[in-house]
């Protein structure tokens, strides 16, 4: 008879297990291509041409087409789920001081940092508490091209145990 053999699940850190102060960097990057821009931009109906029309937006200050900034946005959270919110998330509650200092390009790597900034019980939910996490996305450069603020309700272990 063998052994039973260890499982590991793979998920994101439950409210007890996220730390204020702590910055969790998530790897690997993501490069965002021209395919990965103009099907997001078509799919989400954003005809900007700053977008898609390569001609046009070599006019334009930048000279080039820039990656949506919902996109960049997008993958910015996304990169953060694995690490921490992945199976233990109740629900998203809000975002804001979202700001994209710097454009991304076709080709460019977002790589994202993320630091918990805030956390509490929640007063009418048991077992589940609301985290706030500020997520910076820098190139491969280091330029930071995206900054959030994100708030997420989110299950304690005891509270998870019991669902």
């Amino acid at each position: 008879m063998e052994p039973e053999k260890r499982t590991v699940l793979q998920r994101g850190l439950y409210f007890d297990e996220l730390e204020t102060g702590v910055v969790y960097s998530h790897r690997p990057g993501r490069t965002l291509t021209e395919a990965d821009n103009v099907l997001f931009t078509t799919l989400t109906m954003n005809t900007q041409a700053l977008h898609l029309d390569a001609a046009w937006s070599g006019t334009q200050p930048f000279g080039q087409r820039l990656v949506n900034s919902m996109l960049t946005l997008a993958t910015v959270v996304g990169q953060s789920v694995t690490q921490l919110t992945q199976g233990t998330i109740v629900a998203q509650l809000g975002m804001t001081d979202v700001k994209f200092p710097h454009p991304m390009f076709h080709g460019d790597t977002l790589y994202t940092d993320s630091e918990v900034t805030e956390k509490r019980l929640s007063a009418s939910r048991p077992g589940q508490g609301i985290v706030t996490m500020s997520h910076t996305g820098r190139n491969e450069n280091g330029d930071v091209v995206a900054l959030v603020t994100r708030s997420v309700l989110m299950w304690t272990q005891e509270g998870h145990k019991k669902s």
